[in-house]
């Protein structure tokens, strides 16, 4: 399953990329061949992943732990574009106070509860540029919880009506507008400077 870029969308994300990193963080599981992180994965050269062992065990430390190995190995400041348990795990590294996240893409957030992580997840803002998007048929996360959340890490709200998960199963694939709005988001942080 392909992403049709345009010459225009494939040069902003080639630009941003020569100033940032843009780190996919898959949810529970992984992300599967057809899901929209591994479609940008496999269309656009500029995406690099968090790897772990135990993708069926749904420890947050073992998702903030592979963050932290992949920005290490990062020349730059990065991007965290999260999903689900990864959206949270990369809130939870952004307000750790990691200098090497420059922003943060949370993608369909998981209810702090789903993975006992209502501890761990912080309750403020998270200190760098932040985008959720959000559904508003979520089964992971009510409406009402992801505008809650979005506010309370200072992040700008996208609302993708109802769009499920935002997941391959939701029928999201390439998903071309997601690959927009990062763009976008890219090129705001490279004009700020992170």
């Amino acid at each position: 399953m392909g992403v049709e870029l345009s010459d225009e969308l494939r040069g902003a994300l080639l630009a941003g990329a020569k100033q940032i990193d843009f780190v996919l963080v898959p949810g529970f599981k992984d992300s599967g061949p057809e899901h929209w992180q591994t479609c940008w994965q496999n269309a656009v050269p500029i995406f690099s992943r968090i790897d772990q062992r135990r993708w069926d065990d749904p420890d947050i430390e073992h998702w903030i732990s592979a963050i932290l190995r992949r920005l290490r190995e990062s020349r730059r400041p990065a991007v965290l574009i999260g999903h689900s348990l990864g959206a949270l795990a990369s809130a939870c590294v952004a307000a750790d106070g990691d200098e090497r996240v420059a922003g943060l893409m949370l993608v369909a957030p998981a209810e702090p509860s789903r993975f006992e992580a209502e501890d761990r997840v912080p309750e403020a803002g998270l200190g760098v540029p932040c985008i959720v998007v959000a559904s508003r048929n979520d089964p992971v996360m009510r409406w009402a919880r992801a505008e809650r959340w979005s506010r309370t890490w200072g992040g700008r709200l996208v609302d993708l009506g109802e769009a499920g998960h935002i997941n391959a199963e939701s029928g999201f694939g390439p998903w071309p507008y997601g690959l927009r709005l990062l763009a976008e988001f890219g090129e705001t942080i490279c004009l700020d400077g992170r």
